[in-house]
């Protein structure tokens, strides 16, 4: 019986595979892949090899949980496996949405024993977490240096036992941009020992230079750091035989003739066979900063990223390419996406607006999500300030979102639904309205500056469990349906065109408000989520 289950186990484990890497599979034939090997909101990738393994993580801004690390066998097929911490600091600030603020272009770093995470919060300063096992609990995040508009840190240790911190500034905050600084720092990461000093200053031919992760190398000090901006620029390696500089510049990747623009900030990482591949992340609006890999080789102690087919140590990216090699092949992994809520945590692919607060959200052992109808902000028009948006992000150019729900209502007011959120966005959802619950679809452009939504459909609903639907096709295009029987499905409402938020790609997910607080409010309970391949186009 044991092993009837075990083969069962493995059978369902490979199907729920399957289905994830239906909507985007970076693989190919002959031990190939594609790029983006991730086509999801993985903005200012950073990564390390760890013997056998990688480690990745990447800004999460303002959403909770924070800072996600994902794992890899193989630098190709990722997924979640942790997150750094839940409740982001100060807690005043972030238990409300603070869009674009919060965790900005993470490092992970190992060294004597202990995996490091640094971020600059542009309106505290720069923060460190660390631990043992990435997959397990971290430390922190404990405040190395208070400041403001310092962003891109990274740590970097020298074989003289001497620690340093480069990072570069945010001119919104600081009103300095395109320079980088290097500081002493103490030996286990926890405070810096000067004021640093200027190490590069990219005014005149990398505007907008950031983004720095630093190395060493034969001798030379490297730090990798983009310039030209996200969506325009390239990618830019400074080298010295000196920590301080000064340092030489060189253009080692950019857009060339390919159609991956501005290939902007992300991670050298060699393999024990001594390869050299870098991630990097592509903006490609709505979707936000998906996720590419490309080869590398060293030429001259210059590193050259991508296809570089004249020769002149550039390079291009590349769309496909033969994987790392690594020892052996690797199935099939894509970041978490689907959810049947059979467990007692959510899965990992799933972050709030803000800092969580327990009683939004109840997992239990019947194979449903209790999502709690949180009061909406007096005077609030949308919901670009509502905190509990259960959100993931979109994880391929097309695909299909499809949840059911039961909802239980109890006052006028209570509302929930499926969403499609950024800057603009729309939903399907049921609400109840003089007594009476319907189904609506709502529109809102502009969200973030304050403008109403608008409805676009209404209708009674004929009960309290719903299945609702949203088709996204290439380019973003979202189509909205429902049914009462999870078989046939009715478009609803208008067409909307996906919209990505501040610094991050437009998310797919779940809410539930209310207008005003009850006793004994009603609820919904979501059976599951699922993203499936977009088949209806």
């Amino acid at each position: 019986m044991a092993r009837l289950k075990y083969w069962l186990y493995l059978l369902f484990s490979l199907f729920m595979t399957h289905m994830s890497a239906q909507v985007w599979n970076p693989n190919l034939a002959d031990d190939q892949y594609k790029n983006p090997i991730i086509f999801a909101d993985y903005s200012d990738p950073d990564a390390i090899r760890a013997g056998d393994d990688f480690y990745m993580v990447s800004s999460s801004f303002n959403c909770a949980p924070a800072l996600p690390v994902l794992h890899s066998k193989d630098l190709v097929n990722w997924e979640i496996v942790n997150h750094i911490f839940t409740q982001q600091p100060p807690p005043d600030f972030f238990d409300k949405p603070q869009h674009g603020n919060g965790v900005w272009a993470p490092s992970i770093r190992y060294h004597d024993g202990w995996f490091y995470v640094f971020y600059g919060d542009p309106d505290f300063g720069i923060y460190m977490c660390k631990t043992r096992d990435p997959e397990g609990k971290w430390e922190g995040p404990h405040l190395v240096k208070a400041a403001k508009g310092w962003i891109d840190a990274c740590p970097f240790w020298d074989d003289d036992g001497n620690a340093y911190l480069v990072h570069a500034f945010a001119g919104s905050r600081a009103g300095i941009k395109s320079i980088l600084v290097l500081h002493r720092m103490a030996s286990d990461g926890s405070r810096l020992l000067d004021d640093g000093v200027l190490v590069f200053d990219g005014h005149e031919k990398h505007p907008t230079i950031e983004g720095p992760k630093m190395y060493k190398r034969n001798g030379y000090y490297y730090i990798f750091a983009p310039g030209g901006g996200v969506a325009t620029g390239w990618q830019t390696v400074l080298r010295s035989k000196n920590v301080y500089g000064p340092y030489e510049d060189k253009i080692v990747l950019h857009q060339g003739n390919s159609e991956i623009n501005g290939p902007h900030q992300g991670a050298w990482v060699e393999l024990a066979n001594g390869e050299s591949w870098f991630l990097h992340f592509q903006e490609r609006q709505p979707y936000g900063r998906i996720v590419h890999l490309q080869p590398a080789q060293w030429k001259d102690n210059w590193i050259v990223i991508g296809a570089d087919p004249d020769g002149d140590g550039t390079g291009d990216p590349v769309r496909e390419w033969k994987k790392p090699n690594v020892g052996q092949a690797y199935p099939v992994k894509v970041p978490q996406t689907s959810d049947e809520f059979n467990g007692l945590q959510l899965g990992r692919q799933w972050q709030w607006q803000a800092n969580p607060s327990p009683t939004w959200a109840f997992t239990n052992t019947s194979g449903f999500l209790r999502l709690n109808p949180v009061v909406q902000q007096e005077g609030a028009k949308n919901l670009w300030d509502a905190p509990n948006l259960l959100l993931q992000k979109m994880p391929a150019p097309e695909f299909t979102a499809t949840t059911k729900l039961v909802f239980s209502h109890h006052f006028d007011g209570e509302k929930t639904g499926l969403i499609i959120m950024g800057r603009d966005y729309a939903y399907l959802a049921l609400e109840q309205d003089e007594g009476q619950l319907f189904l609506t679809q709502a529109v809102c452009k502009d969200a973030e500056n304050g403008k109403a939504e608008k409805i676009t459909e209404k209708i009674p609903a004929t009960g309290k469990a719903v299945f609702l639907q949203v088709k996204i096709s290439d380019g973003g295009r979202c189509r909205f349906g429902y049914s009462f029987d999870g078989k046939r499905f009715t478009e609803f409402g208008e067409a909307f065109p996906a919209r990505e938020g501040k610094w991050i790609g437009a998310k797919v997910g779940l809410f539930c408000t209310r207008a005003e607080r009850m006793n004994d409010g009603g609820y919904v309970d979501v059976d599951w989520f699922r993203i499936t391949p977009l088949e209806d186009k």
